[in-house]
């Protein structure tokens, strides 16, 4: 159908839900308000992820509009697309440089980090770590980055920067006359980026053939419907303009040949990896088939 209804009704829920937050809820109870706000900028970036790979429309610039203020005033869309679209190149998955969204490092660069740094980037290659300092850490590494790009002249960078100054400070004043005080949707914004990362934790793993290096995770529970079924990872890089909806279904016809893709790099749910990496690291920091730094060689 040229019309996708479920994600289009999706993204009605999730603004009717955002003004509940916002203007209905604080009047109850923040308790109450702050967690469904949570829960509504997780969705809302798993919406802005379908839109830019082409849903709901037959034309990406109506989806859009819809979806491009972002609800967690930090990312830009328009720099989500952009870097997103550049780590669907499956050859260059965990790439330190190459892949926009690994969490993986040169091990040279590795080790000039001080000590102390270095613990931190270990605390967040464990589950509850990555939820608790990823935003934070994500940012200023996504930041640095695109301030790099932009003192190099890239405009595409610069313009994604500045579009997202307007559409931010519409919503920042949409917050400013709820009775939800701002710092509230802060910390909200801060625990949406956090649930999210509960989702890319595992997505990749470092592996010498790049069909093996994409996560399916079987859960169909809550945290599969806020990430739109994206845990059926593999899946979405293979085709990525099927919908959200028929993920599911798409996977349960054809599951050995997906695991028989990707190595059998698979986990039941969100439970499983929970219990193995709450507070385990899951992999090294560095990325393991790049070379080791001369001086460890020896």
């Amino acid at each position: 159908m040229r019309v996708e209804w479920p994600t289009l009704a999706l993204i009605a829920a999730s603004y009717l839900a955002l003004l509940i937050g916002l203007f209905w809820l604080p009047l109850i109870s923040l308790w109450l308000a702050v967690p469904l706000l949570i829960l509504v900028i997780t969705l809302q970036s798993s919406l802005q992820h379908e839109v830019l790979h082409g849903h709901p429309f037959a034309w990406r610039w109506p989806g859009e509009a819809l979806v491009f203020a972002s609800f967690n005033l930090f990312v830009p869309y328009l720099r989500f697309r952009d870097t997103h679209l550049a780590h669907h190149y499956d050859e260059n998955l965990t790439d330190p440089y190459d892949d926009p969204e690994t969490a993986y490092l040169d091990p040279v660069v590795w080790a000039r980090l001080p000590r102390w740094y270095q613990g931190v980037l270990m605390a967040n290659n464990t589950l509850l770590g990555r939820v608790i300092l990823g935003p934070l850490i994500g940012q200023i590494a996504f930041m640095a980055s695109d301030l790099r790009a932009i003192r190099s002249g890239d405009k595409a960078v610069l313009y994604g920067w500045l579009w997202h100054i307007p559409v931010t400070g519409l919503l920042v004043g949409l917050v400013l006359v709820a009775p939800l005080p701002l710092w509230a949707y802060l910390c909200a914004c801060y625990g949406g980026l956090g649930l999210l990362k509960i989702r890319t934790f595992l997505e990749h793993q470092a592996h010498a053939r790049a069909s093996a290096r994409t996560a399916i995770i079987e859960d169909r529970g809550p945290l599969a419907f806020l990430f739109l079924n994206n845990n059926l990872h593999v899946v979405h890089h293979m085709h990525p303009r099927l919908p959200w909806y028929r993920l599911p279904a798409h996977y349960r016809a054809n599951r050995d040949r997906y695991l028989t893709r990707n190595g059998g790099y698979v986990y039941a749910n969100y439970a499983e990896i929970a219990g193995r990496h709450l507070l385990r690291t899951k992999e090294p920091v560095p990325h393991p088939l790049y070379p080791a730094p001369a001086a460890q060689q020896k």
